[in-house]
């Protein structure tokens, strides 16, 4: 999914292709031929084959819009609601103490929890993009963080192990040919 709303292609963008389709069935109407529309419509005449038949068989209405594609999402506006409330509380109002960290794993877990819902991770990633969260770095940098310890340690071990930026020697890609 690329878009909030579920589906590929936001309202304005559809309701852009629905104007296409009921231009089509004007043109239906016309008695224009099928190539003559793909070429004004700028379509390909496969598209206009199957608009024409779901005209045949339906009328303009079956040309409308349907919506957004895909599944419907399993929490409603108002629970989506409440996650985001349960969310701003943090993760150790509901159990997490270790940090203060919301991962994927533990929002799947409270939705389990809290709607007795089963998400996937990817599908709680998803679904969290949708409401608007993001992936964030962190807002500071850990409490555990030598900066000295890092300092020397680019100085000093990053040097020995880094590549040295020679190129290899010859060689060659065949089995069977030396280099």
């Amino acid at each position: 999914m690329r878009y909030p709303d579920g589906g590929g292609l936001t309202a304005g963008q559809r309701k852009r292709r629905e104007e296409v389709r009921i231009r089509a069935a004007d043109l239906y109407e016309e008695g224009v031929e099928v190539p003559c529309i793909a070429r004004e419509l700028r379509v390909s005449e496969k598209s206009v084959y199957q608009w024409r038949r779901a005209w045949e068989s339906g009328g303009r209405e079956a040309l409308r819009s349907k919506g957004p594609s895909g599944y419907d999402c399993r929490l409603g506006p108002h629970l989506q609601a409440k996650l985001a409330a349960w969310l701003e509380e943090g993760p150790a109002a509901h159990g997490w103490t270790d940090d203060q960290v919301w991962t994927a794993a533990r929002v799947r877990t409270l939705i389990g929890r809290k709607f007795h819902i089963s998400y996937s991770v990817s599908g709680v990633t998803r679904l969290l993009h949708r409401m608007g969260y993001s992936v964030q770095m962190p807002a500071r940098p850990a409490t555990e963080r030598d900066e000295d310890a890092v300092t020397a340690w680019r100085e000093a071990t990053w040097q020995e192990v880094k590549a040295s930026g020679r190129r290899p020697a010859r060689s060659s890609a065949s089995r069977t040919k030396q280099a």
